[in-house]
């Protein structure tokens, strides 16, 4: 299981691909406007939209 990244981090970060507020959810940062979810890899979120994967709603 992932830690929780820290919230002062967690405010700052925006999905590349919108520019919108992520959430964490386990493993990974979700970004509800673009529906894409980024992996979080040993504590470090990787936004990258290469490695992002889309979420079903």
């Amino acid at each position: 299981m992932t830690p929780p990244i820290d919230p002062w981090l967690l405010e700052r970060l925006v999905c590349p691909a919108t520019r919108t507020p992520l959430r964490q959810e386990g493993d990974r940062l979700v970004s509800d406007e673009g529906g894409l979810a980024y992996p979080i890899r040993g504590g470090v979120p990787v936004l990258l939209v290469e490695e992002a994967v889309e979420v079903t709603k």
